[in-house]
């Protein structure tokens, strides 16, 4: 899809100074500032403006992944000493970010883990009830453990990834990382506060229904009941799809030339209904638009060479940068994201770069709040985006 020239990653790097990362969302969500980006115009509008800016008949199509209280702190018992004496038992700091096996009373799942050098492949981990649970008297959960079955190297900051067993049944499972997880925060917000029981439904979308992400699909967070009652009014339907979010959503490009980038994969799913009514709406010349990144991913990956979507479940790994030719996508609701990040080369992929680090400067220049919690852009495609 991508003309295949070497692209240096500095041609996505842009300053962001510490004080427009925002730490907490607008209230009302829809309060939040939408910056709507053209090739030929910029201006500042509300995500409440949204159904004055789309035509009758355009169609939203939304992430309804839900996240999980990926966040997790746990312990492992003290080894036995020389002595015949036991350690005191180690402190441990997990994030769980991708599932692996789903069976009966089974699941596995990848999680980062510091310190690495504390656990061993065999270890159970008995993971521990934040403080507000704690103290909750009738709180239902009694004991969460997992084992290790695999240990991965460390990275230079001690973070490392190991496989963790969990003899539940999925249910189960989901009702006790509830009780005993926290949402999982970036890590640009957690270095400045840790998660607390507002963001239980600060970072979670009014789409959310298929729990499997651990990060939010986070342009979907700035809508309300009463902006989707107002999109339909101007007969705008929002039509879901699942796309599962990884932590590889944070991991910076690494290699000076971007073609070097190794994109991780992410499971999605597109029903039936949900492909006809796309495909319906593009047929008959309605514009489709992406409610965030991940709704894009997915489209883009879904779509055929005769430009409709495809039903079905499977993972994309897709990795979109200027140069790509957009098959299904005509307009994208999006956050502000990161220099350097996949994402933003994404939007510049959309946009083009040079109209992209211009909205970018208008945005910093006037205010707007950044990253997850923070405000959205609303964008067309360039059909020239290869610069």
């Amino acid at each position: 899809m991508c003309k295949d020239w070497p692209m240096n990653v500095d041609l996505f790097d842009f300053e962001l100074d510490s004080r427009h990362i925002a730490l907490r969302p607008t209230y009302p969500r829809d309060n939040a500032k939408l910056l709507s980006v053209s090739p030929q115009q910029i201006s500042d509008c509300n995500v409440y403006n949204l159904p004055n800016l789309l035509r009758d008949g355009d169609v939203i199509v939304c992430n309804d992944s839900a996240v999980i209280q990926a966040h997790l702190l746990a312990t492992r018992a003290g080894r036995s000493q020389a002595k015949g004496t036991q350690a005191p038992p180690i402190s441990l700091n997990l994030n769980l970010h991708k599932i692996i096996t789903v069976k009966p009373n089974l699941l596995e799942w990848r999680a980062f883990i510091r310190p690495l050098k504390r656990v061993n492949v065999g270890d159970i981990l008995h993971f521990q009830l934040p403080v507000q649970q704690a103290e909750k008297k009738d709180n239902p959960s009694s004991h969460f453990c997992a084992e290790v079955y695999d240990k991965q190297e460390g990275t230079q900051d001690n973070r490392g990834d190991i496989g963790l067993r969990f003899s539940y049944e999925a249910s189960t499972f989901y009702r006790l990382l509830a009780d005993y997880g926290r949402m999982p925060l970036p890590p640009y917000i957690e270095r400045k506060r840790p998660a607390d029981t507002q963001d239980d439904s600060d970072y979670q979308t009014m789409f959310a229904a298929h729990k499997g992400s651990v990060a939010a699909p986070t342009a979907g967070l700035h809508f309300t009941a009463e902006l989707q009652a107002r999109l339909a009014h101007k007969n705008i339907n929002i039509i879901p799809l699942t796309l599962h979010i990884g932590a590889g959503t944070f991991l910076p490009v690494s290699s000076k030339n971007i073609r070097a980038h190794k994109m991780h994969d992410e499971h999605y799913e597109i029903s039936q209904n949900s492909a006809d009514m796309i495909n319906q709406a593009r047929a008959q010349g309605r514009r489709i638009i992406a409610l965030g990144t991940t709704s894009l991913r997915a489209l883009e990956s879904a779509c055929t060479n005769d430009g409709k979507v495809q039903a079905g479940a499977t993972s994309t790994d897709i990795f979109i940068t200027p140069g790509y030719d957009f098959r299904i996508v005509d307009g994208m609701i999006t956050n502000f994201h990161l220099p350097k990040s996949t994402l933003f080369m994404l939007v510049c992929a959309f946009c083009g770069t040079a109209v992209m680090q211009k909205a970018y400067r208008h945005a910093v220049q006037n205010g707007y709040r950044f990253y997850s919690y923070g405000d959205a852009s609303l964008l067309w495609r360039h059909t020239n985006n290869a610069t």
